[in-house]
């Protein structure tokens, strides 16, 4: 079950990075029994892109029926779909769908990004903030259907002013997706998953729109894909197994520290869920009431192996101490179940989404709080963000100066232009001076 570490053994285990390159051994045998014996999944990977490039639609027919066993000549999800999923889920799943979204809508519209013009540095200078064209929105499958994914994608990039938003899912998609896509008002949803969608996207085919960006986490083979192609596309990020740390004291309650490690290990095998506590009393506590809970829960065998192999309790000696642990860990939601949460936090640094206090807690990130959950993994909140409105917006430099301002620039350009040996550069800036 879940183990008690001294911080020196987790930094050797729990609280080490690993790189992406180190594969389950089921999947490097699935990807054998699909791809040839000893293709890795970076060269499956480039198999599907490059036979999507050259070949469409023809490829992504070939590779959903090996892959995802659909043997379909149209991906495209009627409107009428649509319609038809969200009139007949379950009242109580569309209220929440609606409620949900109207707080994410709601988060996002008060970010500010603003096009601006200076006339204080000589004519006109600034920045022009533009929406971009067209939005692909990976929605994952998986082993649980995931409308608050869509949500949290779709809604921040309508608030950005994206026009056209495709959205790809694993065929057969549970009817909350094809729902909440309905209430967004999203009507081109795919039914394509996995490295297949995103090169698709990345490149258009007879059915699949190109875009301009990606957003969405999904698997493995997702994030290869997603990695392979940057540069074709915009990307958001490579999603990593998700993570979740707490830092709890003394007065945090070990039942709520339980069931909040329990809700993140329950995604997946490989999920994170972390404790770091200097109190051993609650560390004892915390491990006996997830020994209890665990046999409540209908995903209690995807939740052992989490924290059998990627979970933990780790006791520090000070909050300090677990703070900079945090700090170096860089997780996606840092929970923190302490007295002042607050002043912890201004500890901290590095952390995709703080949570703070017991009644702010992760769970209620992933669904209705507001920010959206597509949040930095795998240690890239050292310098990434959370999915937020300016992932959706290009911003232009504006330049345009008067005359007397580029007289006086002109000069500059010149003598930095031949520092740099680029006589053409300086013959521009040259024919500037010589015309004032």
């Amino acid at each position: 079950m879940i183990r008690i570490y001294t911080v020196e053994k987790a930094k050797e285990t729990i609280l080490k990075r690993t790189a992406l390159e180190k594969y389950a051994p089921a999947t490097l045998e699935r990807t054998a029994a699909l791809f040839g014996e000893g293709v890795t999944p970076p060269q499956a990977v480039a198999q599907i892109i490059n036979t999507i490039e050259a070949e469409g639609d023809t490829a992504l027919r070939k590779w959903s029926t090996l892959l995802d066993r659909l043997d379909s000549t149209d991906f495209a999800t009627p409107e009428a779909e649509l319609e038809r999923a969200y009139d007949q889920i379950h009242e109580e799943v569309r209220s929440v769908i609606q409620r949900s979204a109207r707080r994410i809508r709601s988060f996002h519209e008060k970010q500010p990004f603003t096009s601006w013009l200076t006339e204080d540095m000589g004519g006109q200078l600034g920045q022009r903030f533009t929406p971009i064209e067209r939005v692909g929105v990976y929605v994952p499958g998986g082993t649980a259907p995931l409308p608050s994914s869509l949500l949290m994608s779709v809604i921040p990039a309508q608030v950005a002013g994206v026009q056209r938003v495709i959205v790809t899912t694993p065929p057969n998609p549970h009817a909350s997706i094809l729902a909440a896509a309905y209430f967004c008002g999203v009507t081109e949803v795919f039914q394509i998953g996995g490295a297949q969608a995103i090169a698709a996207l990345a490149f258009g085919t007879q059915s699949i729109p190109k875009v301009d960006k990606i957003v969405g986490a999904g698997n493995l083979f997702v994030t290869l894909a997603k990695q392979q192609l940057y540069g074709v596309v915009g990307l958001d990020g490579l999603a990593g197994p998700t993570e979740t740390m707490v830092i709890a004291d003394d007065t945090a309650d070990p039942q709520w520290v339980a069931a909040d490690l329990l809700a993140q290990a329950e995604h997946d095998v490989q999920a994170s869920a972390i404790l770091l506590t200097p109190d051993e009393s609650l560390a004892d506590a915390v491990r006996q009431a997830v020994t209890e809970q665990i046999e409540r829960l209908s995903r209690k065998e995807i939740i052992a192996i989490s924290l059998e192999n990627k979970g933990g309790i780790v006791i520090t000696a000070s909050l300090e101490e677990a703070a900079n642990l945090a700090n170096a860990y860089a997780a996606e939601h840092l929970c923190l179940s302490v007295a002042d949460p607050q002043g912890l936090m201004e500890q901290i640094n590095n952390a995709g989404g703080f949570f703070l206090g017991d009644h702010s807690f992760e769970v209620l990130g992933d669904y209705v709080a507001g920010p959206s959950h597509i949040m930095p993994t795998g240690g890239t909140a050292r310098f990434a963000s959370p999915l937020n409105v300016l992932d959706f917006v290009k911003i232009s430099s504006v330049i345009a100066l008067d005359t007397e301002t580029s007289a006086k620039l002109s000069p500059i350009a010149a003598a930095f232009a031949e520092t740099e040996q680029l006589t053409a550069h300086a013959a521009a800036a040259k024919a500037r001076i010589e015309e004032a």
